[in-house]
């Protein structure tokens, strides 16, 4: 089988050494008071610049849309001046990076939130999962219900987190529409019990997307802008009674976009490769980006079917030549899971290359 993952290849303005992208991974080491990144986390971007592209761990777009401590954010002027010393790194080895913009909803905790506050939700309805905060991994917090006028401030916030990516030297920015965040708790009928101009219909639940498309774009232009959805997955207590019908219209309004890319979570997030995402995947007539369960063979036979990118997570945790060790055969490492959330350079800068 030939090795087109090696090959170059264009995502709107964004031109790729190889199809291999590093997808986003939380690792919890950004100063939680500023939400600013530090010179380790430009040695660990740098160390996996060989990638086609970097899309980095999920990046706050404002203090509300916070849900785990020691995460970074992309809305302040410090916050901009510390990635642009990572994205100087990037560049400086041949690398592409977008930033992944992110607000969590209603996977947060009073903890982090502004003056201990209830995050906030679709609707106030509990997500039933944990969230890592300062005593350790603790249930989220009950949220309360976004108000109509209020999605104004929100649809602003990823504007402006847009804005900052710009100036900071990225190359693109990721909408995080996926794993049970903000934008998917709107668009699955689970999370999303409202009965405004947001929610009931499809047209209606999956309005905010739109909306923050739109904004982001208008920021920046469409072709610096991706997009990651997560159609089946239930991942942070997320449901949908018909994800087809959901996310159908969906795909077909994207092609109307002519982002720089797509990039689909297939199946369930870090888990099985089911539901029905082949027939969504034939809805979509622009750049794909296949998520999920990625090896080298896996991305070649997908590559060959017509998916045109291809995202890997953990492995470039543990392997930061991730592509020369594909491009050789050679073994991988393996990650020390106990060091994935939080800590410093131990099992984040420090494992051995080729």
């Amino acid at each position: 089988m030939t090795d087109t993952v090696f090959t170059p290849f264009t995502a709107g303005k964004i031109k790729m050494a190889n199809r291999i992208v590093m997808a986003p991974l939380t690792r919890n080491r950004a100063d939680d008071e500023t939400g600013e990144v530090n010179d380790l986390h430009v040695e660990y971007y740098r160390q996996r610049a060989t990638a086609g592209l970097l899309i980095t761990e999920a990046t706050n777009i404002s203090p509300e849309g916070k849900g785990y401590i020691q995460t970074p954010g992309i809305f302040t002027n410090g916050q901009v001046a510390a990635w642009k010393k990572v994205t100087d790194a990037v560049h400086a080895e041949g690398g592409k990076i977008v930033v992944q913009l992110w607000h969590v909803g209603r996977i947060s905790h009073t903890s982090i939130q502004p003056n201990n506050e209830p995050p906030v939700a679709p609707s106030a309805i509990g997500a039933g999962v944990k969230t890592f905060t300062k005593n350790g991994f603790e249930e989220t917090s009950v949220p309360r219900a976004l108000g109509t006028e209020e999605l104004t401030r929100v649809i602003e916030d990823y504007a402006h987190a847009t804005r900052c990516a710009k100036e900071a030297g990225f190359d693109g920015v990721e909408v995080h529409g996926a794993n049970g965040y903000l934008l998917d708790q709107f668009m699955k009928d689970g999370a999303n019990k409202r009965t405004d101009r947001y929610g009931g219909s499809v047209a209606n639940r999956t309005r905010l997307l739109f909306e923050v498309l739109d904004a982001v774009i208008a920021a920046w232009d469409a072709e610096h802008v991706g997009l990651r959805l997560s159609p089946f997955a239930n991942a942070n207590g997320v449901s949908d009674s018909d994800p087809l019908a959901t996310f159908t219209p969906v795909f077909e309004r994207l092609n109307e976009y002519k982002l720089a890319y797509l990039h689909v979570v297939e199946g369930q997030t870090g888990g099985a490769r089911d539901g029905e995402f082949e027939k969504l995947r034939a809805l979509y007539k622009g750049t794909y980006m296949g998520n999920n369960g990625y090896d080298k063979a896996l991305a070649n036979k997908r590559l060959a079917d017509g998916v045109d990118l291809v995202a890997v997570g953990r492995p470039f945790i543990a392997n930061p030549d991730l592509v020369l060790r594909w491009h050789q055969d050679a073994p991988l490492n393996a990650g020390d899971q106990s060091t994935y959330y939080g800590g410093g350079a131990k099992g984040y800068t420090d494992y051995p290359t080729l």
